[in-house]
């Protein structure tokens, strides 16, 4: 079973969280003991440490998640509803391999019963492994890496923390559909990297452009199935990681943000949080990170325009130019907006009907004055190509 995989939660967890008081989060979750194993029927997120981190060069020690999880659920819920679960962790395999083979069937086996894995690792090359618990779901995977870089590598190169995004792309089978880094530091990435990026018609977004208007990812992570946050984007001030020192990146309340972007995501279905340093300080801020997370979660509203529609005001844009016109959709319910995509016959056929993609409203006023949203003309081009 997939579930032998994973080790009980240790003892010195078990007795922490006995000394807390019922109102704080370690008393309000289902934990996986050496007696006990959640009832997975009951439960709608799970969170799981993967104890793996050789694909991290930087790396000083092996992982250990005992402080992360004191200061998770030291803190306090929100009006939560949801149960939560921690399932203990996953060991390193006799190769990084292993680990990615056990990580692969517990995710699978977790999304297929519709529970969110919160992932804390070790090296981001887990979220390969991620990525490929998506290959029984029969579905195209939306992927997006909250990262100061895009962790291309060569093709022959042995995956790894920064070279796992071209195992991604070159590996077989091939479900990704899109693939969209958010918060990346141009100085980290060659031009050559940034010109295959758009390229492969993939999105990125700078640095500075989310933190001057963070809003602007929202719809990014609306349409994201798996989302994979390196801490090295978090700036060491605000971190307290100061073995991989970066002085610029996101600040503490700018990634918090993210990640509950990704939780009000109804799309988002697995959660990963990579290059942990093992600091007492990082584990602070990797605490309140999963917590906005599973706030976010529990702000879901369940709407997609293709559901039902009379939630839903359409707005059609004639494109003058182009003889054609765009689609939009705004949710009367939470104001947010989709611009159809349309299915094209002779196309890659990578979309199998009409779907919907989230934009902005920005993006509606940028089509009524004649322009085509960037989101959208890519999003053509790969169902074409």
């Amino acid at each position: 079973m997939e579930f032998d995989f994973l080790k009980p939660v240790d003892d010195e967890i078990l007795s922490y969280i006995n000394g807390l008081t019922s109102q704080q989060l370690g008393s309000k979750i289902v934990l996986h003991t050496e007696q006990h194993f959640p009832d997975l029927n009951k439960i709608k997120i799970a969170v799981i440490g993967v104890l793996e981190n050789r694909g991290d060069k930087k790396a000083v020690s092996d992982v250990d998640l005992i402080p992360l999880r004191k200061e998770l659920y030291g803190l306090f819920p929100g009006n939560w509803h949801a149960s939560i679960a921690d399932l203990g962790d996953i060991l390193a395999g006799n190769s990084a391999a292993d680990t990615y083979f056990a990580l692969k069937k517990v995710v699978a086996s977790l999304i297929k019963k519709k529970i969110i894995p919160i992932v804390i690792g070790g090296s981001q090359d887990l979220t390969y492994a991620l990525y490929r618990a998506y290959d029984d779901l029969e579905q195209m995977v939306n992927l997006v890496s909250i990262d100061n870089k895009f962790d291309f590598g060569k093709e022959n190169e042995e995956i790894s923390a920064s070279s796992y995004l071209t195992k991604i792309i070159i590996d077989e089978p091939n479900n990704l559909f899109n693939y969209c880094n958010v918060g990346y530091q141009t100085y980290f990435n060659s031009q050559e990297e940034i010109d295959l990026i758009e390229k492969l018609f993939f999105d990125a977004y700078r640095l500075g452009e989310i933190s001057n208007n963070i809003s602007i990812s929202e719809p990014v992570f609306r349409d994201a199935d798996l989302v994979s946050i390196d801490l090295n984007s978090v700036k060491s001030s605000d971190s307290g990681n100061f073995i991989s020192f970066a002085p610029n990146g996101f600040n503490g309340k700018e990634i918090c943000s993210l990640s509950r972007y990704a939780g009000i995501s109804d799309k988002v279905s697995s959660f990963g949080i990579f290059n942990h340093n093992n600091s007492a300080q990082e584990s602070v801020i990797i605490a309140q990170i999963i917590w906005y997370f599973i706030e976010g979660f529990h702000y879901r509203s369940n709407e997609y325009p293709f559901g039902s529609k009379e939630n839903y005001l359409k707005y059609i844009v004639p494109l003058e130019e182009e003889e054609e016109e765009l689609v939009f959709y705004k949710s009367d319910k939470t104001d947010r907006w989709w611009i159809e995509i349309p299915f094209i016959s002779n196309g890659n056929n990578k979309l199998k009907r009409n779907t919907l993609l989230p934009c902005s409203y920005d993006e509606y006023l940028l089509a009524c004055n004649q322009e085509l949203p960037e989101r959208w003309w890519k999003a053509q081009r790969k169902n074409i190509l």
